[in-house]
This record gives C-alpha cells, structure tokens and sequence, in this order.
C-alpha cells in the first residue's frame, strides 16, 4: 500500500480504433444519455464495449446500478479483458464505497502486469473512492475527468475535448488551468497530484486501504451538493486527522450546489485551508461543471498558484 504520494505507473495513450469499456461502479444510467455518449466515442473512432450490468437498477436500493458483487465483476472483466484499452465510467452518484472491495484487485494486478503497462481509467464524483483503490492497491495513475453518460460530456465541447487530447495526444494537455482560475494562497509548489470529491476523500478515512495522508502531494479537490457548514466539516476533519499535514499545495475545482460561492464557500474555503501555509488555486475548472477538463492523478506536477495553472512534468500517458 502506498503510504504516501508518490509517481504512480502510466497508462499507455489510446490508438484509433481502441476498444474502451463503459462501466457503472455506482449509480443507475440513463440508457438515452449512455447511447449518446457512445456516440461521442464513436465519433473519436473508439470501439466503446458496455459491460453486461451497466444499466442494471438494483432491486431494492434505487440509487444503485445492480447489486454491488455485479458493479464489482463488470470492473474487474474489464480491466482483466486483452482487447480493452480503457476502462470508462458512465456516471457517478453513490455505490463504490459498496463495492470496491468486492474488486478482484489481485486479478487486476495479474493482468496488469501480463499487459506491461496499465489501462486508462477514468471518472469523478464517487469515482474517487476508485481512484483512490487504483493509487493505494494498484500503484495506477488514473484520469478524474468526465463520464460517458453525464451532461457535461455530452454537451460541453471544451470538456470533450479535454478528454479527447488526454487520451489521444496526451503532450498538449500538460498545462491544465481554465480562464476563471484566481489566487487563493500565492505561491508554487511541486508534487504527485491526488483527490477527487473532498467528502469522498473524508469518507475514506479508516477505511483499510485508505491512503493515510497527503504529505507532499498537490490535492485536488471539488465536490456538488454540499452546505457550507457540511464542507467545514468535511475539511475540519480532514485537518483533525492530521490527513492534510504536509500538503504540498491544493487546487481547487467546482463547487456546485454548495450554495453562492463568494458568499458562503470561499470563505469557508480560506477559512480552513488558508492556515496550511502552502499555494492555493480556486475554481481552476474540474469537476461538476459546465466545462471540466480532464485532471490526471498520481504525477508530478507543478501548481502555480499566481498563474492558476497546474502543469505536469511529463505528459498524462505514455
């Protein structure tokens, strides 16, 4: 297990023609938004594969696609399976915490290694307790970047094409950063980039693979559909377990739905991350936005908080 951020293992970039498979590790999928999608891949001349349950609905739990061992089993074939590329999530929502240990993750690492090189992985949202199992049981860097069957993907030309140049011309990405990025806590700051949605983040806390601190990393984080008072909590707890100490710099993304942002969440943003003494850059475009460009996890990289930009040391992929 990792104990603390460091370069994870590149995947390779996609080839035209490349099979990449769509699963769905947490909630159901709208079939007419994930036909759409499709689509798009299409379009990138990509061969998407959905996997057997993706638009399964668990009998009992409406929130949830299938029951938790098939969301496990259509990740663990995916990765496992010669002809895929890529693994692509269709939406987050809330279920991976269920699953995730439910992965093979030792058959992941068998194929991984038969392979040479890891897949491509990518999501968001709840997907970060995902991200986080790939860096800490797989040593695997992967993409927080959009999904298959949400809004943003398929409407907002700006965040496909993110994606698109990650995947397929990976050198024309490194420097990430979108016009409304400002200066939180000036400064600059190198290390190996970490996080997703900060409540998933905390959430991961004492669980048994949880990464057990930030130390040196550039934390990225976002979330949706939190109050104010309930970021306070999520980010006091991160501090209260010592989770943030040593911290390199932090970036961070949208915040949708947590309430007026100058009004209420910045505040609370500078309130409780500002005394880390290291750079922070606000709203530099990932996440549950209209546009959300495509943010690699676990590389270097270098975070330019008076400039609002986040830039790699070496391309996302190889």
């Amino acid at each position: 297990m990792t104990p603390c951020p460091v370069e994870l293992s590149r995947p390779a970039r996609l080839r035209p023609g490349a099979r990449v498979a769509v699963v769905a590790p947490s909630g159901p999928v709208p079939e007419d938004r994930l036909a759409q999608g499709l689509d798009i891949l299409r379009g990138w001349d990509l061969d998407p594969m959905v996997m057997p349950h993706v638009l399964d609905r668990h009998p009992e739990f409406g929130y949830l696609a299938g029951d938790d061992a098939a969301r496990a089993r259509d990740l663990t074939e995916a990765w496992c399976d010669p002809t895929v590329s890529a693994v692509l999530c269709a939406r987050g929502g809330y279920g991976v915490q269920r699953m995730v240990d439910l992965v093979d993750w030792a058959a992941m690492r068998a194929a991984t290694a038969a392979y040479g090189r890891p897949k491509v992985f990518v999501g968001y949202s709840d997907i970060t307790a995902l991200h986080e199992a790939f860096a800490q049981r797989m040593g695997v860097a992967t993409l927080h970047g959009p999904m298959t069957a949400t809004l943003a993907f398929l409407k907002d030309g700006p965040t496909q094409e993110s994606l698109r140049a990650t995947l397929f011309a990976p050198e024309t990405v490194r420097t990430l950063g979108l016009p409304t990025a400002r200066t939180l806590v000036p400064g600059r700051a190198h290390g190996v980039t970490l996080g997703g949605c900060v409540s998933l983040l905390a959430a991961d806390l004492g669980t048994p693979y949880a990464r057990p601190s930030a130390r040196g990393g550039l934390l990225v984080i976002e979330d949706i559909g939190e109050e104010a008072y309930r970021l306070d909590r999520v980010l006091t707890q991160l501090l209260r377990s010592g989770w943030l100490d040593g911290v390199a710099g932090i970036a961070l993304g949208s915040w949708a739905q947590c309430g007026p942002y100058e009004q209420a969440v910045r505040p609370v943003l500078l309130d409780r991350l500002g005394g880390l003494g290291v750079p922070v850059v606000e709203e530099l475009g990932f996440g549950h936005a209209a546009t959300a460009l495509t943010v690699p996890l676990g590389l270097p990289a270098v975070l330019d908080a008076d400039a609002g930009t986040l830039t790699l040391d070496a391309p996302a992929l190889m």
